[in-house]
């Protein structure tokens, strides 16, 4: 009541009203705070710093220990659905890469050659960051509790030579890669917008298993790039084709 008064009061008053009532509850709220850290309110009963963490509706708020609050943190580890999501897609992104390598020498369209470059620029970085992060996490070895090297990154497949990967989404045949190598120029325009297409849109399938079965922030981020990424890209090629 005498704080409403005294704003009230303040605000008939001609000159900065505004500012000197922010600098007064400015003032009343450190005098808050400092009164809960005066009285032990943040504090254990053994003197040590507590955390407050907040209940769900309805429920009132804990205070915690740190080891407390450390204990109930949740438990982010990569699981196998991590583990398969950026393994599979290192293996995806580099058929892109070999696709997109093809474009300079054979597309007829500027406008392909450009698509080529966005996407070997975006996906190249993106290969070096899963495997930084197959590197901190190795995946489990097989039938063990043991964790198995990371064995060094094969080096990308030549122009029509890459293994065919038929249980990922969206991966182009050694067929299909033959044909686009092949291929000059309004047929390879054709042929690449074809293939890019179905490759990115088996990408964002990936993505959504990832999302949708992961647990590790990190993949759901790297996830979630993929779509955003790819779908922007899927909505330019097909208005090229």
């Amino acid at each position: 009541m005498d704080m409403a008064k005294d704003l009230r009061g303040r605000k008939a008053l001609p000159a900065r009203p505004l500012r000197l009532a922010a600098a007064t509850a400015t003032a009343g709220l450190l005098l808050t705070l400092t009164a809960c850290q005066d009285d032990g309110a943040d504090r254990a009963d053994d003197g040590r710093a507590s955390i407050v963490a907040p209940g769900r509706p309805g429920e009132k708020s804990r205070t915690l220990t740190p080891e407390q609050a450390a204990r109930a943190k949740p438990d982010d580890s990569p699981n196998a659905a991590d583990h398969s999501y950026v393994q599979r897609m290192i293996e995806h992104h580099r058929q892109a890469l070999t696709m997109s390598a093809l474009a300079p020498e054979r597309a007829a369209a500027d406008p392909v050659k450009r698509l080529a470059e966005r996407i070997s620029a975006a996906q190249k970085p993106e290969i070096g960051a899963m495997q930084k992060w197959l590197a901190l996490h190795p995946a489990p070895a097989a039938g063990s509790g043991t964790t198995a090297p990371v064995p060094a990154p094969a080096p990308a497949p030549a122009p029509g030579h890459a293994h065919d990967h038929g249980s990922m989404p969206g991966m182009a045949t050694e067929q299909q890669l033959g044909e686009l190598s092949d291929a000059r120029g309004a047929d390879f325009d054709r042929l690449f917008l074809k293939l890019m297409t179905a490759h990115h849109e088996g990408a964002l399938t990936m993505a959504g298993e990832a999302l949708a079965g992961g647990n590790n922030p990190a993949v759901e981020e790297m996830a979630n790039e993929v779509v955003a990424t790819q779908s922007a890209e899927i909505h330019r090629m097909r208005a090229m084709g």
